[in-house]
């Protein structure tokens, strides 16, 4: 499932990121994460990228032309060897260990980046600058993040702190928990994010704690076609369906730890600030 994936990406292995200033740049790289391949092209890196993971070709026109070497958990070690890479980027996760270690028995460098928490995320951008040789294109990008964040919780003091659920995947539902990038974003725009309760970065939740939780504002970012306001209209009475507060982010735009944080947070400071209909 999508937001179990998210959540395992993150949480799980060896993080090289307190290496990766010491390395020599990079010149071909093989990115295993849309989110990654994000970033490496923000900071002006796509021409050293040399493959990519299926879901970063799918998602990203930018390099869909470039040659894949399998999916997002189970990439293939010898499409990626056949591309004489210098470095492999890749999120942590259980899936690849076997990989990393076969990938580093051949001579290959795995540098391992997590996103899970905010922190962690802008250190990720600022590694990889690092090792593109666009260390200050990265630290712009991330003071830009940065101020974003600040300026969104300086105009959320005293305004209303409505309660919030942000959904990633409705059957079976996951939301966001605590120590996000994501729930970072939600307490930022002013909102009290009832999924921090259930703990972890990207719990599931049962119908009946959400009927419990009794959120103000639903925001929506599962992706499904079915539009929220009629999806969440089953439950008439949760106080976001009742008031009209249910809103569809794009998930993409929200969710992906990626480069531009600041435009999703935009997002989600409009949906929690917004007393509008849904939509």
């Amino acid at each position: 499932m999508r937001a179990r994936k998210l959540a395992v990406a993150g949480v799980l292995g060896l993080t090289l990121a307190s290496v990766g200033a010491a390395q020599s740049p990079a010149r071909r790289i093989v990115s295993l994460n849309p989110s990654l391949t994000a970033i490496l092209l923000a900071l002006g890196g796509g021409e050293r990228l040399v493959g990519v993971d299926d879901r970063s070709a799918r998602e990203e026109a930018r390099v869909a032309e470039l040659p894949r070497v399998g999916g997002l958990f189970d990439p293939s070690l010898e499409a990626v060897v056949a591309l004489a890479p210098d470095l492999v980027v890749a999120v942590p996760s259980a899936q690849q260990r076997d990989l990393r270690a076969q990938m580093q028995t051949v001579g290959i460098e795995v540098l391992e980046l997590p996103n899970i928490t905010l922190d962690e995320l802008l250190a990720s951008i600022e590694v990889l600058g690092r090792r593109i040789d666009r260390g200050e294109a990265a630290r712009e990008r991330v003071a830009a993040i940065r101020a974003a964040f600040a300026q969104a919780a300086r105009d959320s003091a005293g305004h209303e702190a409505p309660r919030a659920v942000l959904a990633l995947q409705r059957e079976p539902l996951y939301v966001v928990g605590a120590g996000s990038f994501l729930d970072s974003m939600l307490r930022a725009a002013g909102a009290v994010n009832a999924g921090a309760e259930l703990g972890g970065p990207y719990p599931q939740a049962g119908l009946e704690w959400l009927i419990a939780a009794s959120p103000q504002v639903i925001l929506d970012a599962s992706g499904d076609p079915e539009p929220p306001a009629a999806y969440w209209s089953r439950w008439p009475s949760l106080p976001a369906v009742a008031s009209g507060r249910v809103v569809a982010l794009p998930p993409a735009e929200v969710t992906l730890p990626g480069p531009y944080l600041e435009r999703g947070l935009a997002r989600v400071v409009e949906a929690v600030r917004d007393p509008g209909g849904s939509r």
